[in-house]
Order: C-alpha cells, then structure tokens, then sequence
C-alpha cells in the first residue's frame, strides 16, 4: 500500500507532504506516543499513529526513515512542528479517528 491508497482507504487530511511523497510503500505499522520506545521500535517505511504533533515526534519519525506520521484522535502539528515538517519534506497525515480505529483499517490493507 502506498501513502496514497493510505490516505485515501482511512480518510486521512493531509498536513504536509512533499511532491510525490504520496507513491511511497508503507510496510507496517507502528502505533505509540512514547517517543524514546517509539524510537526504538519504528521500523524504515512503517506508517507511525500517534498524538504526539512536536518536533521531536518528527525527529524519531526522520531517524526512523518512517514512510509517515498519521495524527490520531484531532492531534496537530504545532506551528515550529509544520514549519518543520515541511522543510523536512516529512509526510504527516491527520484523523478524527483513534489511534486504535486508524490501526484497524491500516492493518486491513497490510495483512
């Protein structure tokens, strides 16, 4: 499943994204909001679930090489964070949804 057919299959808004950042492949899923675990668990092309809208969730998502960071439960990227995200050219998606419901639909696709 790419970035694309994630947002679309969850009905996810998109908060940054670079050109064509979209066809990347997702590979698994990683859902948490403590960053050091976090950190320590993500895996390179994982879509990562999580509340956590700073700029340190953004750094473990860059250090992992994750292919996203999906904004659970109406979580945002705080100002410093998008200005951020976008120099980084990182994706961050967003939802209404738990972090749980988000899982659920993500792993209908993975499995």
């Amino acid at each position: 499943m790419t970035i694309d057919e994630l947002r679309e299959h969850c009905d996810l808004t998109v908060l940054t994204a670079p050109p064509n950042g979209g066809s990347r492949e997702i590979t698994g899923c990683y859902l948490g909001d403590f960053l050091s675990w976090a950190m320590g668990k993500i895996s390179a092309g994982d879509v990562w679930v999580t509340v956590m809208g700073n700029v340190n969730a953004l750094a473990v998502a860059a250090l992992t090489d994750a292919a996203c960071i999906v904004l659970a439960e109406g979580a945002r990227l705080d100002p410093e964070a998008f200005e951020k995200a976008q120099e980084q050219e990182l994706i961050v998606l967003a939802s209404e949804k738990s972090s749980y419901a988000l899982a659920v639909r993500i792993g209908e696709r993975l499995a």
